[in-house]
């Protein structure tokens, strides 16, 4: 397994811990796929908006219809997010 070094949620400061406290509202916690980018919050910041805008802007597929594309492609790769 790969080891990937993150900031954990209570030493974050700065830019990480608005980040994190926005997680958090969203979502009710910090995952360590939101994690991963703890070393550079700016590409953070820059992944979230962009899965926003995937997800749920308005488009030809419901939001529920994306969602279960997530859930297969996640499953075929074996992946819990």
């Amino acid at each position: 397994m790969a080891w990937i070094e993150t900031v954990d949620p209570e030493k974050a400061q700065g830019a990480l811990k608005r980040e994190y406290e926005a997680a958090i509202a969203r979502a009710g916690k910090v995952y360590n796929i939101v994690k991963l980018s703890s070393l550079r919050p700016d590409i953070l910041r820059s992944w979230v908006d962009f899965y926003v805008l995937l997800m749920h802007r308005e488009g030809q597929l419901s939001r529920r219809q994306r969602e279960m594309i997530a859930v297969v492609v996640s499953a075929a790769n074996d992946c819990s997010y």
